[in-house]
């Protein structure tokens, strides 16, 4: 039995009331919407004709009664609009039902009304709307928060716990509607990167999200089973040895914006289900691939914000081209004081017992400068930056450097201190890739469960041919995060993975036999929305007593004996 407020049940006797007076709270017919709100407040007083007859529909969100007359706020999907309603204009025949019970009595905060009617200026120059008929088009059974604002549109007690706001982002997105700027924000980032990517001609493709082989990252995979194949398969945590495949196939440019899954930590720039756009180019290389980029970032910024610098925080960042280059190794003496070009794996350790980082024995040599790199530069690194030249035993999907030996070509893009970006001239020797494969299994051997699988089917697509390939992977929270100047993953996430809600446990029939209920007054206290024994010891027990009457009348069970005020005081204690 679902544990109710008084506030809930009183509109569910509502929405009853409703039925009874042959209205029907849920009704099926289309309503024939004809304005929005945005539409009728910017354009009424240059073309008041054109609103002589108007229909809208929306979330009621304030009421304030007048004796016969009433106004309220509706919420369309584009802002909100007064309306004002007049008990002789909606009944102009003798019953007033309408509004009297109706309107006043049984519409609450939250309820979707449609309302059609003309527009006009109130003598405080609000535009509103002169409601003539109005329909309930949903009744909202959940009380929504409470959210005031004054005669200036001023916001006091705006809800912002976070627990509430990400676990029930629908009740979010009503009560404050701004935060619809930042997903609208993020689908014109995917909009531009997609006008971007189309104008050269490269392909949107779909990659399997279900992978018998978890390839394309270093991360510890989600597993499932298939049982009509009686195989494990692994959720991707990426998508990059596909689409590398469609290279080897024929295709010259192709991206996608993937869901991928890694079984590893939540903070608030990871979410364990994620999108990341994965772009891979023919006959590039990675100094291509950065100036590729970072004119996309730039365009991202302008189709926003009309100028390459926005906010983050407390600071300003400039998406400019060029970006700065610095090599990981020349970030790591920069900002740590190291150099770490020539240590060997021991050398790595002791200096990270140095610099007072934390490793373990599964950790090899790319891993070890990984965790220099993070906890010495990165958050310096505020400016768009590309780290390049990464070690050979970082990348293991990335061609060695044309010049530096014991490097590869890679860069990741750093900006405001996180990652954004991680792109390579890729790898297309087939031998050189197994070798770097099996090194990853000897990884794997050592204890990390974040070292990549062998693809065989990968390895025989290389041996095939694979074109001089440059490819990119973005993630796409991140850059919606950055460019909404949010500080949390979960705030651009419609949905982000919570831990479970408490679940209150339920009284069972010998839990009230136990405190001396007897079993048929069971549902009355049920009825009353006593549904735990902690329910049962924090209730007044007069109010119980005088309560449960009524509660038996209601239901029609006269033949229930009511208990006495001794008995109940029993209960209690």
């Amino acid at each position: 039995m679902q544990k109710l407020s008084d506030l809930e049940i009183l509109r569910r006797q509502k929405l009853q009331e409703l039925r009874t007076l042959g209205i029907e709270p849920y009704p099926a017919p289309l309503y024939p919407i004809t304005h929005k709100s945005n539409d009728i407040k910017q354009n009424f007083d240059t073309n008041p004709d054109d609103f002589t007859s108007v229909c809208l529909a929306g979330r009621v969100m304030s009421i304030r009664i007048q004796g016969s007359a009433a106004f309220a706020e509706l919420q369309d999907g584009e802002g909100r609009i007064q309306i004002y309603l007049r008990r002789d204009d909606l009944c102009p025949d003798e019953d007033k039902t309408l509004y009297n019970t109706v309107f006043k009595k049984l519409v609450d905060l939250g309820d979707f009304l449609g309302v059609k009617g003309y527009v006009f200026k109130t003598q405080m120059g609000e535009t509103t709307i002169h409601v003539t008929e109005f329909t309930i088009l949903a009744k909202s059974l959940k009380p929504l928060p409470v959210v005031k604002r004054d005669e200036e549109g001023n916001v006091y007690d705006e809800v912002t716990d976070v627990e509430f706001r990400y676990r029930q982002r629908y009740a979010d997105l009503i009560v404050n509607p701004q935060i619809k700027d930042t997903f609208i924000k993020r689908t014109k980032i995917y909009q531009t990167i997609r006008e971007y990517f189309n104008q050269y001609n490269y392909l949107e493709v779909e990659t399997p999200i279900l992978q018998a082989i978890p390839g394309g990252a270093t991360a510890r995979p989600f597993i499932t089973h298939h049982n009509a194949l009686d195989i494990p398969l692994y959720l991707r945590v990426a998508n990059e040895l596909y689409l590398k495949r469609l290279i080897v196939g024929g295709f010259e440019g192709v991206y996608e914006f993937a869901k991928d899954f890694r079984n590893e930590g939540m903070d608030r720039t990871h979410n364990p289900e994620f999108t990341v756009l994965e772009f891979y180019v023919a006959y590039k290389d990675y100094i291509w691939m950065a100036e590729f980029t970072e004119k996309m970032f730039e365009k991202i910024a302008l189709n926003l914000y009309n100028t390459t610098e926005i906010k983050v925080g407390e600071n300003t960042i400039s998406f400019k081209a060029p970006f700065r280059r610095l090599t990981m190794y020349d970030a790591i003496q920069e900002y740590a004081k190291i150099d770490i070009s020539n240590l060997d794996e021991n050398g790595l350790r002791e200096a990270c017992k140095t610099l007072n980082i934390p490793t373990t024995t599964s950790m090899g040599k790319g891993k070890l400068i990984d965790e220099i790199f993070g906890a010495t530069c990165e958050h310096h690194l505020i400016q768009p930056t590309f780290i390049t030249d990464y070690p050979v035993e970082m990348s293991p999907l990335t061609k060695k450097h044309r010049t530096k030996a014991g490097l590869t070509e890679r860069f990741e893009l750093i900006v405001n201190g996180k990652e954004i970006a991680n792109a390579y001239s890729e790898l297309n020797d087939p031998i050189d890739q197994r070798e770097r494969f099996e090194e990853q299994m000897k990884l794997q051997q050592r204890g990390d469960d974040e070292a990549m699988f062998i693809d065989q089917d990968f390895l025989r697509a290389l041996e095939y041919g694979m074109p001089p390939t440059s490819g990119i992977g973005f993630g796409m929270d991140r850059i919606a995060m950055l460019f909404t100047d949010s500080p949390s993953i979960q705030d651009v996430l419609f949905f982000p993975q919570m831990r479970p809600e408490k679940v209150v446990e339920l009284a069972k029939t010998e839990d009230y036999l136990a405190c001396g209920v007897s079993e048929a007054l069971i549902p009355l206290l049920q009825h009353m929305n006593i549904l735990t024994i902690e329910d049962l010891k924090k209730s007044n027990p007069n109010k119980i007593f005088n309560d449960i009457g009524g509660v038996r009348k209601k239901m029609k069970l006269d033949n229930v004996k009511l208990p006495t005020k001794e008995e109940v005081e029993n209960w209690v204690k």
